[in-house]
């Protein structure tokens, strides 16, 4: 269902493996819960299921239930790593490492346990901790670029940048400079992970490959190559050492059309306080101090802002709580938050959701597509109402995947319940801020001060 925003993915080089084995679950409807771990088919603690909590997204609720659980029983691999996978989405690192590290030791090739501790390393970059786990994960590629990653990492040069942007539509981009060299012109998207670059920035930048991977995208036959930046400068705020990507095609019939220089995923933004200033079309990139929190805080709180809950899940995918209106009532829930990348419409929901809620959905008007790299037909769909918090729209253009599940698994995704996703579109009245230190999002209508 994320449609145009995927392919931008693809075409600024920062498509990956992941985003293709979510794409064959969604086609294939996969929204059977994965296998459940240690013996406990149903883990119930106080009369209350603790996966119904999870998959519900009730998180702390969830907790509870695992702790209570592993209380009874501190053999049970599921709800260990469960529980640590609770901390991991609001990066409580003690917890998530605490209870993922007994998940570890419970079952040592566990797959899932092992790429989840392997997240929690990098969010907190320790990436020579994070080998092993990804290694026994499955994830080489990861494993032998995170290898290669030493020193320092992510080191931020700079307290503040308010960095214009140079286009809105149809997806938002701003200037950034690459090992000091000239502007180039970068998209950014909260849908993808690492920075990724061209092919013809990167040999320009004169970066090296420490791991190379040959896929077949759409059709078109890919190399993606993996290695370490000096300097990547935006504004007034450099970060130096850090992760990135570059793709380029086996041969010139296979390249995708070019739209920029590169894309910045959520692995910049969660090093930073950022604010996506849609309203004043602008990114306001902060170094994350309790000062600037502060600052962020009482903002919001003066327009009138309440924190949302901000979870992170598969290592960039954001999300928060919002709700849809259709004709049958209020669905509210889990929804992806997916700031940047293209397209027209406001949110994306799965045909359950349309379905349930009774949505009106233009069946005549079908858009054959792409979700996460595979083709699938999606249809237009206007619900009554869409809320993040305080922001809303009404009776605006949608889209609706019949195809895709509410709960995609792991390894194919969150493993939770999501309605739906907010997308470039909703944005555009408000400014945004994401705090990945204490976990909240403030969207706020206007500019941003």
């Amino acid at each position: 269902m994320i449609t145009k925003e995927e392919k931008a993915v693809a075409e600024d080089g920062a498509w990956d493996r992941r985003s293709l084995l979510q794409g064959a679950a969604v086609v294939a409807g996969a929204a059977a819960a994965a296998p459940l771990l240690g013996g406990t088919a149903a883990a119930r603690a106080d009369g209350g299921d603790a996966e119904a909590l999870f998959k519900a997204g009730k998180f702390e609720q969830a907790g509870r239930a695992y702790e209570e659980i592993l209380k009874k029983d501190p053999s049970n691999l599921l709800a260990a790593r469960q529980r640590g996978y609770v901390g991991l989405l609001s990066n409580k690192f003690p917890e998530a490492e605490k209870y993922l590290t007994m998940a570890l030791n419970l079952a040592p090739d566990d797959k899932e346990t092992n790429a989840l501790l392997g997240d929690c390393y990098i969010r907190q970059d320790k990436f020579s901790l994070s080998v092993p786990r990804w290694q026994a994960a499955g994830e080489e590629a990861y494993a032998k670029w995170f290898a290669a990653v030493g020193g320092d990492t992510y080191q931020i040069h700079g307290d503040i940048a308010r960095v214009p942007w140079q286009q809105v539509d149809p997806e938002p981009q701003v200037d950034a400079s690459v090992n000091g060299g000239p502007p180039r012109r970068f998209s950014f998207y909260t849908g993808a992970g690492w920075l990724g670059l061209s092919a013809k920035v990167a040999k320009e930048a004169g970066l090296r490959p420490v791991h190379k991977v040959k896929s077949d995208f759409e059709g078109h036959i890919m190399w993606s190559y993996f290695g370490v930046l000096d300097s990547f400068k935006l504004g007034d705020i450099e970060l130096r050492n850090i992760p990135v990507n570059w793709s380029e095609a086996e041969s010139a019939e296979d390249a995708p059309p070019k739209t920029n220089d590169g894309l910045i995923g959520t692995w910049v933004f969660y090093h930073l306080l950022t604010t996506f200033d849609y309203a004043g079309h602008s990114l306001i990139l902060r170094r994350p101090t309790p000062e600037a929190t502060r600052k962020v805080r009482a903002d919001a709180a003066r327009a009138g802002t309440k924190p949302l809950p901000l979870w992170l899940a598969r290592e960039q995918m954001c999300h928060s709580r919002g709700s849809f209106v259709g004709n049958a009532g209020t669905g509210t829930g889990v929804v992806g938050v997916n700031v940047g990348g293209a397209g027209e419409n406001v949110v994306g929901m799965s045909g359950e959701t349309t379905k349930r809620l009774r949505i009106r959905t233009d069946h005549d008007r079908p858009l054959e597509t792409f979700g996460h790299s595979h083709p699938t037909v999606t249809y237009p769909c206007y619900p009554k109402e869409v809320r993040l918090g305080d922001a809303v729209a009404k009776e605006v253009y949608c889209e609706t995947d019949p195809n895709l599940p509410v709960n995609v698994p792991w390894p194919f995704g969150p493993g939770f319940d999501a309605i739906g996703h907010f997308a470039h579109c909703f944005f555009k009245p408000y400014n945004l801020t994401l705090d990945f230190t204490n976990m909240n999002l403030y969207i706020a209508r206007g500019k941003a001060t």
